[in-house]
């Protein structure tokens, strides 16, 4: 049992003033439903949120949806939706976040979101559900009918399972309620996300019967926005060691920690149907275009992020900060950066893309956020379109040869295939495509194969791409290197 008290309202007199919530909890209204209450939108959009407020006022307050896992319900509800937020830099720093305000698990209380996605005081829904939550292919971004969830929700047999189904059922309600129009914000890592939003929506309007579809996606024309956003903080999986180290600076257990780096930044396409937190004024920027930043991100940290994940994994490096002291993965991430993504940028006037790569660098050495190789390795197969295959396409066209951003694309299929670092340790997959992925690799027995193997998957690569025959030398030709000599050998220049 724990020797010390779990952090709640009541616990708020006992902190220090820098450590308490810069508003008063008890006093927001919940006009914010968040689907994907996970630890990244903790440290970012409701961190932002609440210093909005705080600046500004309004009844912003966030309800946060948990979609697969009951577990940040069970961490915050009894806490009343408060966490604290570990910034972990030069020095560490914590404070209480109170823009949650309440909490919900999909799963098991869906008549709730249903309700709360209808609510006239609902304004704004956020999304942070990975790139699989969309369950779309990246390589189309069409819906993934097929998918049997997707079909259930489709039937209208029973409650939404998917956020796309949940979203459409729920603007169906607000419809029905003539609840006023809203806003959804798509916060995660998919180029142009919010079209995607509003095309997955659209696609699952069409799949319905014509007298219902039709109808609502008038409606949605007319009544719903889809602002696109780029967002950016290094947010690592927490760890009991963290928990700990907040309850010594507390006083008090919080089983709902986030860790997080100093750095943050949030790029917003202001085009909302019913207003908005005062973002601006917690550092934000609103913008008529996203694309620019959006690109910058993806492709430089993004890109970066995972070629340093899925070769650091492979060399057995646990964590970013140890892999990035690897001079030849060094070498390779500032290559990538430098030589392959940073011709395909359009760079906003006055922005430093040559500090901003320095600045990258720095972050992935930051040790103290311990950022683990395997947590940035898992889902692949939606990640890769946008992060690495978006700059090789466009570098090919251009007659260059990415070859850095190649060798990216080699390392996941050598991570995919071989499943284990070069001292044995297993490296998880954890991919939604992971069961077809064991089963393109199973019978490959040499890299050529296994390129060949994992270049059909048209749902990743599409169809130009694979028959590049310059791309297919690429990526044979680096998972080669990484098979015969590993890691080492082949990030030697």
């Amino acid at each position: 049992m724990s020797a010390v008290a779990r952090l709640d309202l009541h616990a708020l007199p006992g902190l220090d003033a820098a450590q308490r919530p810069l508003v008063d909890p008890r006093s927001l209204g919940t006009g914010i439903v968040h689907l994907g209450i996970g630890a990244f939108h903790r440290a970012h959009q409701a961190v932002f949120t609440e210093e909005a407020i705080a600046a500004a006022g309004g009844d912003w307050g966030i309800c946060g949806v948990s979609q697969r896992s009951r577990g940040v319900v069970d961490q915050l509800r009894p806490q009343d939706g408060l966490y604290s937020v570990l910034e972990r830099g030069e020095r560490s720093s914590v404070r209480v976040a109170g823009a949650v305000r309440d909490l919900l698990f999909a799963a098991e209380e869906g008549e709730r979101l249903q309700a709360l996605l209808a609510a006239p005081g609902t304004r704004l829904v956020t999304l942070t559900v990975t790139e699989k939550g969309y369950r779309h292919d990246p390589a189309t971004g069409r819906l993934r009918r097929s998918d049997p969830e997707v079909a259930a929700d489709l039937s209208g047999n029973g409650l939404p399972r998917t956020v796309v189904g949940q979203l459409v059922r729920g603007l169906a309600a607000r419809r029905a309620a003539d609840a006023g129009p809203i806003t959804l914000l798509s916060c995660d890592n998919l180029p142009a996300n919010g079209e995607v939003l509003r095309g997955l929506v659209g696609d699952f309007c069409a799949a319905l019967p014509a007298a219902e579809g039709e109808a609502l996606a008038a409606w949605i024309t007319e009544s719903v926005r889809f602002p696109s956003s780029m967002v950016d903080r290094i947010v690592p999986a927490t760890t009991d060691e963290d928990r700990a180290q907040v309850a010594r600076l507390l006083g008090y257990d919080d089983h709902g920690v986030v860790v997080t780096e100093p750095f943050r930044q949030w790029v917003v396409e202001d085009d909302f149907a019913a207003g908005r937190p005062a973002w601006e004024r917690a550092g934000a920027v609103l913008t008529a275009d996203v694309a620019p930043y959006e690109a910058m991100k993806l492709r430089l940290l993004n890109g970066s992020h995972s070629t340093l994940a899925y070769l650091g994994a492979l060399a057995g490096h646990a964590h970013v900060a140890e892999a990035i002291r690897d001079p030849g993965i060094a070498g390779v991430v500032a290559a990538l950066m430098a030589q392959d993504v940073e011709p395909t940028l359009a760079v906003p006037d006055g922005f430093d893309v040559a500090a901003y790569q320095r600045q990258l660098i720095e972050r992935f050495h930051n040790p103290a956020l311990r950022h683990r190789t395997v947590q940035i390795a898992m889902d692949g197969t939606q990640k890769l379109p946008q992060r690495l295959l978006g700059t090789i396409t466009e570098r090919l066209a251009a007659g260059a040869e990415p070859r850095f951003a190649c060798l990216g694309v080699a390392a996941w299929m050598r991570y995919v295939w071989v499943r284990q670092a070069e001292d044995g340790t297993p490296l998880p997959v954890d991919d939604p495509l992971a069961d077809r992925l064991g089963e393109l690799t199973a019978q490959a027995a040499t890299p050529q194969a296994v390129a060949d193997a994992l270049l059909s998957l048209e749902e990743v690569f599409g169809e130009d791409l694979p028959a590049n025959e310059r791309f297919r030398a690429l990526v044979t030709e680096g998972l080669a290197a990484l098979t015969k000599g590993g890691v080492a050998a082949a990030t030697t220049p």
